[in-house]
């Protein structure tokens, strides 16, 4: 129970200080004057000065609030370690038993950095302020941190944690705790495909006193080990990574554990480098002016990542017609410097209705095929001249071509299909216009190169009237080769009967020929959705294998795959961690990293007093290892009230706050009711009395 006194003014504020300035005035007159009865006057208007500020007696019932204590618990990876987690459990548990006999506080107690998949590093301070958001600052007795030491939010300033009371800190772990771990110290962020990038990093050895050891180090970019060389402990290395594809270059740098360390987990570090593919370089030659040319050359140029050089032969060798040189305003084909000089600088060759014709000499051929099995590619636009004795496929280039002609031409109309293999191959797969039954939703052709059946390592992926072969692909060595046996796919770009998927279509072929990832047969994609990674297989087979998942931490987990489309069968799994994922299925193998490249949970994993040290002692706090030894080794729990003190090297201080809450309150105005009017009345008489002597 609590007593007090309040003022409640009958009049504004203004009107009860002019009052108290004139009964002053008056008070100063009578006593100046000597007037008679001077003080029995001044208590009179005192009195009335008094009615007019209305006191007002208070009684309060408060009920005391206990002090508020958070203790934090560190549930982050790195304190799964060694014996980490245990220790902080029998912390937990010495901690109820002292706060079991100070029943004056209110525990909180607060979990704190499991791994989500989403948050990067140990939040401790984060999670304290969320747990203490519902409680003034002015009942909070101090905060309990049980941890490693590596936390990765502690604030610059004490004053940034919300409240004035110690925090104190119980760490785990040992100070001979002993790791190794990668330190990148050059890191480039994208890269030329067909370049090389220099990545820099240095092991470290921690807890080993500064000891130099050589260590075994090997480099993989995208799984494939690139490079195995020895490096020295804490000396900076660097090392040339080509880039090999447009996208995401996964380079991981790992390096043999140290005998007796914490974990290995660390002992890899990944470098993601952003391939950037430079312009597509495509030679197109045409080998007479035809209503389809224009076709290839519009997609080609309409591309902005597509260098085209576009040769059309319109005047071969062996014309004569008596012009004169001088007067020709066409220019010779460059043939030696396109096809033996400059032939490796083309990602794609295309002949579109080319027949030979005697401007290109049959070695040239062979460097054509030569160059398809190095890794090039080649698309033949076939017409009429294919199947003639005039065909392309009478050259060198016979070994590497899908099928050969059969010397005929069908002209009739028909609707092209895609054929049973086409349907999973990502060229043709789900083409727009693409019908289950019956005839697609696009215009007929009317002209078909007949060819005998696919060589060994082709396919038809489309077909014409009676399963008749029409676009065939194949690959020769580390090459691709594709054979389209109609030069009618015009009619789709013009919009015959509605036209066709001529963009698509020849997009997808022409970037297959290229080796676009997204194209492949046989591939195996990662991607982060959300909080789950989608596992997308890409296969020609009937059935898909089951994908084997590798965690960041090792842990691995196999995934079913269910059929999406023909070909496409996909997966999916939560994220938990952070860092890099594995998934293998089969010869195929796929990395993807989650969140940043190199988690901060585990960049560091010894236990430390350093992080936390400084603001824990601007705090008034204080900070001990409880598992040095291998024994717990608690400090003492002492509540305080107005202690200067609060940490000494057994013991730790809590606040004990004098908070309270309101449960009732009573109110006596002084000069209300009969007692204000005694008063009143009593000091008017002691005047009048006065007066009358």
């Amino acid at each position: 129970m609590t007593f007090g006194l309040v003022w409640s003014p009958l009049v504004p504020t203004w009107a009860l200080v002019a009052a108290a300035l004139a009964v002053l005035a008056l008070a100063a007159l009578l006593i100046v004057s000597r007037t008679r009865g001077a003080w029995w006057r001044i208590g009179a208007m005192t009195l009335a000065l008094l009615a007019i500020a209305n006191p007002v007696f208070t009684q309060e019932d408060r009920d005391p609030l206990r002090s508020v204590v958070a203790v934090v618990l560190d549930r982050s990876a790195s304190q799964t370690l060694a014996d980490r987690a245990r220790v902080t459990e029998a912390a937990r548990a010495a901690l109820e038993r002292s706060f079991a006999r100070s029943p004056g506080f209110e525990v909180r107690w607060i979990e704190a950095g499991a791994s989500d998949g989403q948050t990067d590093g140990t939040h401790l301070f984060e999670a304290l302020r969320s747990g203490l958001s519902d409680v003034p600052a002015e009942r909070i007795g101090g905060a309990i941190l049980i941890t490693d030491g590596q936390v990765h939010d502690v604030p610059a300033q004490a004053a940034a944690i919300g409240f004035q009371a110690p925090v104190h800190a119980l760490v785990t772990g040992r100070s001979t705790d002993r790791d190794r771990r990668v330190v990148l110290t050059q890191t480039p962020r994208f890269g030329i495909v067909g370049q090389s990038q220099t990545v820099g990093f240095r092991i470290e050895d921690d807890g080993t006193g500064g000891r130099i050891a050589q260590t075994p180090v090997v480099i993989r970019r995208d799984g494939e080990t690139i490079e195995r060389r020895t490096v020295t402990t804490g000396t900076t290395t660097t090392v040339s990574v080509q880039i090999t594809h447009a996208g995401a270059n996964i380079v991981e740098i790992e390096v043999d554990p140290l005998e007796g360390e914490l974990t290995d987990i660390n002992n890899r570090a990944v470098v993601i480098i952003e391939g950037i593919r430079e312009k597509l370089r495509v030679l197109l030659v045409s080998g007479e002016p035809h209503a389809g040319e224009r076709t290839w050359r519009n997609l080609l140029k309409s591309d902005a990542g597509v260098d085209l050089v576009h040769f059309t032969i319109l005047r071969p060798p062996e014309k004569q017609d008596g012009t004169p040189i001088n007067e020709l305003s066409l220019i010779a084909f460059p043939t030696r410097e396109l096809f033996q000089v400059k032939i490796r600088e083309f990602d794609l060759i295309i002949f579109d209705r080319y027949a030979q014709q005697g401007v290109l000499p049959l070695i040239y051929f062979d460097n054509i095929a030569r160059y398809v099995r190095n890794g090039g590619a080649i698309l033949i636009a076939a017409g009429p001249e294919h199947a003639s004795s005039a065909s392309i496929n009478d050259t060198p280039l016979e070994s590497i071509l899908p099928a050969a002609p059969t010397g005929d031409v069908l002209e009739q109309p028909f609707h092209a299909r895609v054929s049973a293999h086409g349907l999973r191959h990502p060229v043709t797969r789900a083409l727009p216009g693409m019908v289950a039954e019956g005839n697609p939703q696009w215009s007929r052709w009317f002209r078909l190169i007949e060819s005998r059946a696919p060589n060994p390592g082709a396919a038809s992926v489309m077909e014409g009237p009676d399963n008749r072969p029409l676009l065939l692909l194949g690959r020769q060595g580390e090459g691709r080769v594709a054979l389209l046996l109609s030069d009618h796919i015009w009619l789709w770009a013009r919009g015959f009967e509605g036209g066709g998927p001529h963009l698509e279509l020849l997009r997808r072929l022409s970037h297959w020929l290229m080796k676009e990832p997204q194209l492949e047969e046989e591939s195996l994609r990662l991607a982060v959705r959300g909080r789950q990674i989608a596992v997308e297989l890409q296969t020609m087979a009937e059935t898909a294998e089951a994908v084997t998942i590798t965690r960041p931490s090792g842990a691995t987990e196999t995934v079913t795959m269910q059929a999406a489309e023909p070909g496409l069968w996909r997966g999916q799994v939560d994220v938990t961690e952070l860092g890099l994922w594995r998934a293998q299925s089969g010869q195929l193998t796929r990395l993807i990293n989650v969140g940043p490249p190199n988690p901060r949970e585990f960049t560091d994993v010894t236990s430390t007093l350093g992080v936390l040290e400084p603001l824990v002692r601007a705090t008034g706090g204080g900070i001990w290892r409880i598992s040095e030894t291998g024994e717990l080794a608690m400090p003492r729990l002492v509540p305080t009230r107005s202690a200067t003190v609060l940490r000494g090297e057994d013991w730790m201080g809590i606040r004990q706050r004098d908070a309270s809450v309101v449960r009732g309150i009573g109110i006596l105005p002084a000069f209300a009711g009969v007692l204000g009017l005694i008063l009143l009345l009593g000091g008017l008489a002691a005047v009048w009395a006065r007066e009358g002597r």
